[in-house]
Order: C-alpha cells, then structure tokens, then sequence
C-alpha cells in the first residue's frame, strides 16, 4: 500500500473537471453490507443469460479480490444527456412515432466506455506525477464493480428505484467511471435517498423489470433484451419493446430530476448518422458492412449486424400498433407505415439467419392482423381496403 499522499479530494476534483468530469468522489471499499443482496439477486436468476455476473460471483462487492491491494474507489460521473434544452420531450416524441427507431440516447455517440477510461487513466497519471507511482486500476462498466453502490457512498448521488443513480443537479443521464487505487483517501459522505414515494420509473417500465423499489428483474428489461440477449427475443415481450432498437430510456424520461440533467460536455457523445431520428425502415436496410462502417466506434457495434437485424424486426412488427405511434391502421399515414414496414420486412424474409427470420415471421404476422382488411387481435376483419402487395 502506497503511503498516505499529501493530495485533498479538492484537488482531485479540479484534475477531474479539467478533464471533463462533471464530479468527483471517493468512496471505501468495504461492501460487505451488500453482498447479501449481490447473492439474492444472482439466486433469482434475474441476470438473466448474462453468466459473467454469476461467474464473477461476489468479486464484485470485493474491490480487493480484483485488484489486490486496493482501499480506495475514485469515482467519476461524465455527463451524456443531448444538448437540446427539450430532449425529454423530445425522446417521448420519437417513442410516439412508430416508424422511427429509439436508441437509448447514451448510445448515440462513441463508445463511453472507452471515452471515460482513457480520460480516467490521465487522471491517474496526474496522480502518479504528484504522488509517486501508486497501484491502480480504471474500469467503466467493464469489469464485475459495483460501480453504482460505490458512487452513492462516494456521494455522488443516492440510487433511484429504477438502480440507476441520480444527483440532486444532474438527474441520472451520466456514465460512471472507477478508479481502484491503493491510496487511503478521506471517504465522502453518502448522498440521502431523495425519491420519497415517487414510483414514476416503475410505472413507466414498458416490460414491468422494476419488480420493486431498487429491484431489477434483468430478463425483462428492453435493454438486456436488445443488448445482452443472443437469442429470441420472448414472444410476450415483443409488442412491449414498440420502437425500442437498442436499449431504454423510459425509467429515466419519465424520473423528475432528469429536469436538471446536464448536457454532454464532450462531443464525443453527439449523436451520429442521424440515429436520433432514423427510420426503421433505412437501418434494417443497412447491410453487415453498413452497419460495421458506420457504427465503428459506437457500442452499438458489439450486438452485431444479426442482433441489429433482430431488434429493428420486432420494432417494424409494432408499427401501427396501439401505443406504438404509427396511428390506427385506418388512418391514411398508418396504413402507408405498414405498408413500408411490411415491404422492409419481406425484404429479409429470406435471411441466412434463422434469428432474423423468425423475427421477420413474427412481425409480418402482426402486420397482417393490423393491416386494413386484414385480422385484428381478436380475429375480426379490420375495416377500410386491403393494402396491396
């Protein structure tokens, strides 16, 4: 362990503002207190097929398991939200339109995850040319860290009942990033909970994953269904997912304090080949070389051109649904979404893989119920003329 450094967290969040961190705090690493709650979770087999949190077991309440030597977490929070004072309403907007495809606004940038650790490391580095060379590791979101536990006890802000966190003046719209270091820095104190009753993210959820207050039944959720999912996508929670491609905001859109969530300081997080407005109809259009050309550099990128394939599918399905924006189908605008969906759909319906097929099947299915002259969900004859094709 190094000696204790004549370094104040002050200074240490200066270095993090110059560096473009929206805040700094630092937190001890004794997580005993919830490892009870790590091992419920895993038993409930809420992390759904994501084995690595299984596999890690309770390493990640164990700072010093992962890296030997550690008494410290340095944690940061990067801001993300757009820059546009309305975006709120916004992405409500865009979920309201069918036709259009949601991505959860955190992806439409670069990669984050690359973005805070690189940022994180010349922070150590600053460290090391004030202190000494001292033991340390950065990670964001890529190692088994309970990176929200520790940020709340770094006071950085409370954990919302969705399990995000959130801060009094910033919301929830930030990336977190960690520094494990073997430096004995002064803990913060812990920021008090500020959610009262408000169950807003609970009843918000599209696929009910808030099972409960702080508790987060993964299988369910539409961000591990288009992104940590290698398979078919649950038949139930298909209509659910509306146009959501990749990932969800609706726990967050709907929180209050994301009223004061702060706009991305770095360009990094600017949203690219237009994918705040797209239509799904242009991106299941996109070729494997398309999507790995354009989306490079974007997390996007690691679900695969099969998965992208899989998640537009099932959105293309919910076009002209209720809820779903389009519009009933016997309004005009509704009837030509479906009409382009199902055009888009039969385009692919042929695909080599068999993941996109039946996700292709499934949707056409339900544009047939939907389309006018066709099926509704109870099996009557939907009113107005049969759309051709």
């Amino acid at each position: 362990m190094s000696s204790t450094p004549n370094l104040a967290t002050a200074t240490l969040r200066q270095w993090a503002a110059e560096l473009g961190f929206a805040s700094l705090g630092v937190a001890g690493v004794d997580l005993s207190s919830v490892e009870g709650g790590l091992q419920a979770w895993l038993d409930a087999g809420w992390h759904g097929e994501m084995d690595y949190m299984a596999r890690h077991g309770m390493a990640r309440a164990r700072p010093a398991e992962l890296v030997p030597g550690t008494v410290s977490a340095i944690m940061v929070t990067l801001d993300y939200a757009p820059e546009e004072s309305g975006w709120v309403d916004a992405a409500w907007r865009t979920l309201a339109q069918g036709e259009r495809a949601y991505l959860s606004r955190y992806a439409l940038g670069r990669d984050y995850h690359k973005v805070v650790r690189a940022r994180l490391q010349k922070l150590a580095e600053r460290i090391a040319a004030a202190v000494g060379p001292f033991g340390h590791r950065v990670f964001c979101d890529s190692a088994p860290v309970m990176e929200v536990e520790l940020a709340r006890r770094a006071g950085l802000g409370w954990r919302g009942k969705h399990t995000l966190l959130i801060h009094p003046k910033r919301g929830s719209t930030f990336f977190l990033g960690t520094l494990y270091t073997d430096l004995p820095l002064p803990a913060d104190e812990a920021e008090p909970d500020h959610c009262g009753s408000c169950t807003r993210c609970i009843e918000a959820c599209p696929t009910g994953a808030i099972v409960a207050p702080w508790r987060l039944d993964a299988r369910r959720c539409i961000s591990y269904l288009t992104i940590e999912l290698k398979g078919a996508i649950p038949e139930p929670l298909r209509a659910p997912i509306g146009n959501r491609i990749y990932g969800c905001d609706d726990c967050q859109l709907a929180c209050p304090w994301n009223r004061f969530a702060q706009p991305a300081a770095l360009p990094d997080f600017a949203a690219r080949n237009g994918l705040d407005a797209a239509s799904l109809v242009d991106l299941f259009g996109w070729s494997a070389d398309e999507f790995d050309a354009r989306l490079a550099g974007s997390p996007i990128r690691r679900i695969g051109h099969e998965r992208w394939l899989r998640n537009i599918a099932v959105a293309l399905g919910n076009v002209g649904a209720e809820g779903c924006g389009a519009g009933a189908a016997d309004v005009a605008g509704g009837a030509d979404a479906i009409a382009a969906a199902r055009a888009a759909l039969e385009a692919r319906a042929d695909h080599p893989s068999e993941l996109v097929r039946e996700h292709v099947g499934w949707a056409l299915a339900q544009l047939a119920r939907r389309a006018p002259g066709g099926r509704s969900e109870n099996g009557e004859r939907a009113a107005g003329p049969r759309a051709s094709g």
